[in-house]
């Protein structure tokens, strides 16, 4: 029994169920912690779900097109941001209606998963506030995160107010960083490896940090 980390899936059914089959992801005992943003950019956000939603041990955090996903799938209303950001091509997707067992998923989505000190969260944090006053805002779309410790990433400390062992984020693309694997820095794993940019997604054990990649 395992547990595994997957970044950004936006849309990418096939890439998904690749990275399963090479992980040798146990759907039965296996744990996933999926960074969030399955929705959006892909062609095949609805059929992401429905394989996210066979696995027996979920947890899902909560990613800023999610919630905008999420928030139409309910009001019915789409934000304009959110369509200029890929959101026709997920209605799109969806043109027979929102499962419930979607609405569902996302309705139950947390901000945060903490295990054993590891930090999980989709953007991630503001580092001058403690966990419990961390905004909405500040997990779904922060890059401060991000930003701080590559400013750092030559001193021998990281300073934060509450030291985790390690943070595991989504949302900044490494490919950004010129990379499409995950990125290690001062502690923190970047795990979107820019699937919704046509490159790759990666599923990693949490552990042993042996990953797994799947071109889109």
């Amino acid at each position: 029994m395992a547990t595994y980390v997957i970044g950004d899936i936006h849309g990418q059914v096939k890439a998904l169920e690749k990275c399963f089959e090479l992980s040798g992801f146990d759907m039965e005992n296996d744990t996933l912690i999926c960074l969030g943003d399955v929705c959006d950019r892909g062609d095949h956000v609805k059929e992401s779900f429905d394989l996210l939603l066979k696995v027996k041990k979920l947890i899902y955090i909560l990613g800023n097109h999610d919630k905008w996903f999420f928030d139409w799938a309910v009001t019915g209303k789409a934000e304009y941001t959110w369509e200029v950001q890929y959101g026709k091509i997920t209605r799109k997707n969806y043109k027979d209606g929102v499962p419930e067992s979607h609405i569902e998923l996302l309705r139950n989505a947390v901000l945060y998963h903490l295990e054993n000190n590891r930090l999980f969260v989709h953007a991630g944090i503001d580092i001058n506030k403690s966990l419990d006053e961390q905004t909405e805002y500040d997990l779904l779309w922060d890059r401060e995160l991000i930003d701080y410790v590559y400013r750092i990433s030559s001193r021998p400390v990281f300073e934060m107010r509450k030291p985790f062992k390690e943070i595991f984020v989504g949302h900044t693309p490494t490919v950004n960083y010129g990379s499409d694997k995950p990125i290690y820095i001062k502690g923190v794993w970047l795990l979107d490896t820019g699937a919704g940019w046509g490159h790759k997604l990666t599923i990693m054990d949490i552990d042993t940090k042996e990953f797994y990649q799947a071109e889109v």
